[in-house]
């Protein structure tokens, strides 16, 4: 047993020095208590990055299906009247969606920027009392109303009881509503009163849209969108003009839910131009991204990059009307933040790491202080140090 002990102790490497020939110096205090107050600083500092959180990004393959896009916007038009701004989507599936006015809040505001009124659009219409029949005369007692189309039926059946159902009408026939002061419907509702009554006012729209996960585009336009063959053109009533200014501000538009840390490029955004008549366009890449907090929740949105280019309508089709399309296209890769903490392994090896190699450089520096002051005195008692 005495053999195994001795063989043990010819293992050690930290051999120690008897008490008799320890030497303390001043240079040897001051560097242990700065060696000492660097691995207190270190490790307070490690021990705050492990109680962090830290954020692991992952690139993978976006294998999702029949999803849908929730898109967040809130723009300004300071010169185009709320009653003659209109929404339209469409995507590359074929589905088209025309003047949506689901879930959009539209604020009249006037030169100064102030907010007129506040009004969700499309919802409901007064009431017409004593509309005209299709044949030109009053509703009678226990008659049901079915109102003219002035001329674009596509059936006898067909009735249009509001205005906006006339110029649906007129949309399909690809028609101009040139005679709107002799519409019924649309005097009573009093649609061109309040376009009268806007004139020279600006408009802030507001409010979200779900599409179809595939690329597309939505876009803001003075006047009613329709389709005509393949053309999409502006159906601006009685009050078309040869110009509009699409000055506008980028208060927000999201792709998604907002989680911590992410950047909407646009948001802000603000575009005045010389020529305003024209159309400007955001090609946006859309990149979708999955993120998910120290305690679980998991948020599913898109990141997006943008480039921008405007074109004059003096050089481009002679049908084309002024807007602000958003065009949007999805990337194939899906980006994942992760919030984790420092594995405690981790956090061991590096205060291990900083309590060691800080002792070791201390050594190291006090052997050479000691050593130079040695010879230092030793040339002075002799005479050679000068």
């Amino acid at each position: 047993m005495e053999n195994i002990f001795n063989k043990l102790r010819n293992l050690d490497a930290y051999p120690k020095v008897n008490e008799d020939f320890y030497n303390r110096t001043l240079s040897g205090g001051i560097i242990t208590l700065v060696s000492s107050l660097t691995i207190l600083f270190l490790f307070f500092s490690e021990f705050r990055l492990y109680l962090h959180t830290v954020t692991e990004t992952k690139l993978l393959v976006d294998t999702s299906r029949g999803e849908h896009l929730h898109i967040n916007f809130d723009v300004t038009f300071p010169a185009i009247p709320c009653t003659l701004l209109s929404l339209d989507a469409m995507d590359i599936s074929g589905e088209q969606h025309f003047n949506i006015k689901h879930d959009i809040i539209k604020k009249r505001i006037n030169a100064h920027g102030d907010v007129i009124e506040s009004r969700q659009d499309g919802i409901g219409a007064p009431k017409i009392e004593k509309p005209l029949q299709r044949h030109g005369g009053r509703l009678e007692h226990n008659e049901t109303y079915c109102g003219s189309c002035f001329g674009a039926e596509q059936s006898d059946d067909d009735c249009c009881n509001s205005c906006e159902e006339v110029r649906e009408a007129y949309r399909r026939k690809g028609w101009a509503m040139t005679n709107a002061d002799l519409i019924d419907q649309c005097k009573r509702e009093g649609f061109f009163q309040r376009i009268k009554d806007e004139d020279g006012e600006g408009c802030n729209i507001h409010g979200s849209l779900q599409v179809n996960k595939v690329a597309g585009n939505f876009h803001f336009a003075p006047g009613k969108s329709f389709h005509q063959t393949t053309i999409f053109l502006d159906d601006l009533l009685a009050f078309q003009k040869d110009s509009y200014n699409i000055s506008h501000k980028i208060n927000r538009l999201a792709f998604g839910e907002y989680f911590p840390g992410v950047v909407n490029p646009l948001d802000g955004a603000q575009w005045t131009h010389e020529t305003q008549n024209g159309v400007y366009q955001y090609f946006i890449k859309v990149v979708p991204t999955i993120y998910k907090d120290i305690r679980g929740r998991t948020v599913h949105s898109n990141q997006y990059s943008v480039t921008q280019h405007f074109k004059n309508l003096e050089f481009i089709h002679p049908n084309s009307h002024p807007g602000v399309f958003f065009i949007y296209d999805f990337s194939p890769i899906k980006v994942t933040f992760k919030e984790e903490h420092i594995s405690f392994l981790h956090f061991v090896t590096n205060i291990c790491a900083v309590i060691g190699g800080i002792f070791t450089v201390a050594g190291i520096v006090d052997s050479f202080v000691y050593h130079g002051q040695r010879k230092i005195k030793k040339k002075m008692e002799i005479g050679k140090f000068r």
